[in-house]
């Protein structure tokens, strides 16, 4: 089961919608998906308006996988989604691969979804009493069969009711007869921002897609808010409930690109402050700052300013090895960190050294580091990590593990210390990690302390 064998957080995936006068929009969507390819290395896809007709192409594997000259050059079209894939919900098959296209009775539609919902099996058993047929494992479907069903009095409708229907983290770009959409669930949980380009607009999980493009960020999309783009121009539909933003604040710590904005924040500031307070809040005596890449070299940097303690680099990470590279047997897959990363030896021998992390999650990745750094000739090795321990398993679309494999959930920090092999062990404290966030409350923080922002069914709470 793939959560016994993953040591690491994963997102979903990332989505991104371009809207344009002319019919090469497909070109600015597959440019826009490299930008988030590292939200999802499973599946890409790119699902094209031509006049109210979408089709869509779509394969397992990286974008530069799936799609070529010849591919993109057969979706033509003024009005492009598309969509990088890590599954949680849904099984490794090229039928979960998104943009899903249907066909109902006002025509064409197609839909990507970054996020879960935790009432999906409920909705599902539903449709499918109705009669409803699936063709994948994805609760994306049945947000697309709700939308379908449901838009007799206009799509803008069936999207209101959808909404009321359907509970958890969803980030929705959407296409059908001349218009994209984006929707963004009630609590914000997941990213969408909006940008302008010269002859159009583009929609994005993170601001990162619209640099690429060269798209000026206009904002993001509210918690709630249903954005409509088409031949007038770009409108939205607000809220007709209470909503409050909850965005995950992993997105901060790790998912997001350094580059990106998100609700306003800076990732790559708030990954220099987390830094910088991991150093005030207890002082270490060493030698050398070093990062685990990449998420943990912002972290590093402000650590180092802080502390006084030069910044080195100890681990040279492979670029060429993707997160789903084959490993066939339990030893490999036990032994890939020394595949992804390896120690420089010259920087790391005799020196005490702080090592950097985002999270720790079963721990198994994180004790090998410290081995390889052990055996580098390191004389210390201090880690911290720029998070509160991972205690609780996430139901909004990111791959955590149940509680019982959750390291942080069923040790105390010490006993962790002592099964990394390490000299000392630093947790982010929850009053720092406050502080980081610049004292707003607008993140969701469940995966430390347990306060889901919604209510999540007892069957989905595994123990």
């Amino acid at each position: 089961m793939k959560f016994l064998q993953e040591d690491s957080l994963h997102e979903e995936c990332g989505v991104i919608g371009i809207y344009r006068q002319e019919k090469n929009a497909a070109r600015h969507a597959y440019y826009g998906l490299f930008a988030l390819q590292h939200r999802g290395q499973e599946s890409a896809g790119i699902a094209v308006n031509n006049g109210g007709d979408v089709e869509a192409i779509k394969g397992m594997g990286l974008v530069s996988d799936v799609f070529n000259e010849k591919s993109l050059n057969e979706l033509q079209g003024n009005i492009a989604i598309g969509h990088v894939r890590y599954s949680t919900a849904g099984d490794k098959d090229i039928r979960n691969a998104q943009p899903l296209v249907a066909k109902y009775k006002k025509g064409d539609i197609g839909l990507a979804h970054n996020g879960n919902l935790v009432n999906a099996e409920n909705i599902r058993e539903i449709l499918e009493d109705s009669g409803v047929i699936f063709h994948s494992t994805t609760d994306t479907e049945s947000i697309l069969n709700l939308i379908a069903r449901s838009s007799n009095k206009g799509i803008e409708i069936g999207i209101k009711n959808t909404m009321s229907l359907v509970k958890g983290a969803y980030a929705l770009v959407l296409t059908t007869g001349n218009s994209l959409m984006g929707i963004r669930d009630p609590h914000g949980l997941r990213p969408l921002c909006i940008g302008k380009m010269k002859d159009g607009y583009i929609l994005a999980s993170e601001s990162c897609a619209l640099d690429v493009l060269d798209a000026v960020f206009i904002r993001d999309v509210e918690p709630g808010e249903i954005v409509v783009i088409d031949e007038k121009g770009l409108r939205s539909i607000e809220p007709t409930s209470m909503c409050q933003k909850h965005l995950c604040v992993f997105e901060l710590i790790y998912f997001a690109r350094p580059d990106s904005i998100l609700d306003g924040d800076s990732v790559y500031d708030f990954r220099v402050n987390a830094g910088r307070l991991l150093a005030k809040q207890h002082r270490i005596e060493a030698d050398m700052v070093m990062p685990v890449p990449d998420s943990g070299i912002p972290s590093a940097i402000g650590y180092a300013k802080e502390s006084g303690i030069p910044y080195g680099e100890g681990l040279v990470k492979n670029r060429y090895i993707g997160r789903t590279f084959i490993q066939p047997t339990q030893e490999m897959r036990e032994n890939a960190v020394k595949i992804k990363l390896s120690p420089l030896k010259q920087n790391l021998e005799g020196k005490r050294v702080i090592m950097i992390d985002d999270s720790i999650v079963r721990g198994t990745t994180c004790k090998r580091i410290v081995e390889q750094i052990r055996k580098a000739g390191a004389k210390e090795i201090h880690v911290c990590i720029t998070s509160p321990p991972v205690q609780y398993s996430c139901h909004f679309g990111i791959d955590t593990p149940y509680r019982e494999f959750l390291i942080g959930a069923q040790k105390t920090v010490g006993e962790i210390c002592e099964y990394l092999g390490a000299d000392s062990l630093t947790y982010l404290g929850e009053e720092e990690l406050r502080e980081a966030c610049g004292y707003k409350s607008q993140y969701c923080k469940a995966c430390f302390n347990g306060k889901y922002p919604m209510e999540v069914p007892i069957s989905n709470v595994p123990c």
